[in-house]
């Protein structure tokens, strides 16, 4: 029987336990206010979901004070929809304005709701700032010397532990995208060009329920592909080929991030070997993966599988975190010490060598719960799936 989808959207509780957890966090290194300019930490705080974001030509933002609700400055055009989120305060300009494109507004706000103190704006790795340099630079003019600083990692540290509700999300786009990936047989077989496949692969994603398909990516050829990040070519697949295709659809503004392989035709020894190499290392990093342990010790335990311990490959890492975003913090590396918490969705993501430069790589998604960790995407049988 089909689980039913959760419901769309979420509570107005779920956005002020994000707000009151914030503002601990604020209190806790002294900032006045955090300033985000980002669709997922504007959405983080607002649920403010539109694909207008696609457009670079205006800048949105939004403040969250060390007390009280966040103040959204955004252009005009996006009034109405926010007026259907929880927050009460928008401030609007008539955006694009070419001599002050909402930077005076921001500016005023600002100052209004932080009478003392610092305001903290992400600056770490995986941050940027989404909007034009010489706009941030007279903002910072305008506020004074020192009042801008970094977030002091607070928006990292929120969104790493998701909720239930948003787990629930995730839980149905993994769910969308595996039943996809189950229909692969009837549009894939010897012959078929790959960009075909990639078509009717989305259409599928689709019929299945996806809102939409931001990410595919995939290749194919005899033992393996030479990349995993490549658009699909007219070549067509031919029996011995293995074929992969990667996916992050969105179900109500949350990812997955999963991929299958598929041999056309009987696979050869060394692709049916790669497949249980790839097995056998998504099933010690998901006994790695518990509360308690650090990131790199997933990495690891996946690593000794694949390479021996040799240290990774040139893929650079062997998973990351999954949410809002198709890649979040933190990255399964040699480096990273993130401690595993319950609440955290990530990507297992090994991959291996096959032969002539050729590689597979299998990805599943798991959420860590208080012992230890599942599966939110339908795990991968230990055969690969012939076509």
């Amino acid at each position: 029987m089909t689980e039913p989808a959760p419901p769309r959207g979420f509570p107005t509780s779920e956005y002020q336990t994000r707000l009151n957890r914030a503002q601990t966090l604020m209190a806790d290194v002294g900032l006045a206010a955090l300033l985000l300019t980002t669709e997922a930490e504007v959405r983080y705080f607002t649920g403010y979901l539109t694909r207008f974001w696609e457009s670079p030509t205006r800048p949105w933002y939004l403040v969250v004070p060390a007390c009280g609700d966040p103040v959204a400055v955004i252009p005009s055009i996006g009034a109405a929809l926010m007026g259907q989120t929880w927050i009460t305060d928008i401030r609007t300009w008539s955006a694009p304005d070419l001599s002050d494109d909402g930077v005076s507004l921001l500016g005023e706000t600002l100052r209004e709701v932080c009478k003392t103190g610092k305001i903290g704006v992400p600056s770490g790795h995986e941050s940027h700032l989404r909007m034009p340099l010489v706009d941030f630079d007279r903002l910072k003019d305008g506020l004074g010397a020192g009042q801008v600083t970094d977030d002091a990692g607070i928006m990292r540290r929120l969104r790493l532990i998701k909720s239930s509700a948003e787990i629930a999300k995730i839980r149905q786009a993994c769910t969308i995208a595996g039943r996809a990936f189950a229909r692969v047989p009837r549009i894939a077989t010897a012959g078929t060009p790959l960009e075909q496949i990639f078509r009717r692969f989305q259409m599928l994603c689709l019929e299945e329920g996806a809102d939409w398909v931001p990410y595919l990516a995939g290749g194919a050829g005899p033992d393996g592909y030479a990349d995993v990040i490549s658009p699909a070519t007219s070549a067509p697949l031919t029996n011995g080929d293995v074929l992969m295709l990667d996916t992050g659809i969105v179900w109500d503004g949350y990812f997955c991030d999963f991929d299958r392989n598929f041999s056309v035709g009987h696979p050869s020894t060394i692709a049916a070997h790669a497949h249980t190499q790839l097995m056998d290392a998504v099933a010690a990093g998901l006994d790695a993966a518990r509360p308690g342990q650090r990131a790199a010790d997933i990495f690891h335990a996946m690593d000794r599988t694949t390479t021996g311990g040799a240290g990774g490959s040139d893929a650079g890492r062997n998973g990351h975190g999954l949410g809002m975003q198709l890649t979040e913090w933190p990255s399964f590396i040699a480096h990273d010490h993130t401690v595993i918490e319950p609440g955290m969705v990530l990507t297992l993501e090994p991959g291996v060598e096959t032969r002539d430069g050729r590689i597979m790589v299998h990805e599943e998604d798991i959420v860590i719960t208080q012992t230890g960790a599942e599966f939110l995407s339908p795990r991968s049988g230990n055969t690969l799936t012939v076509i």
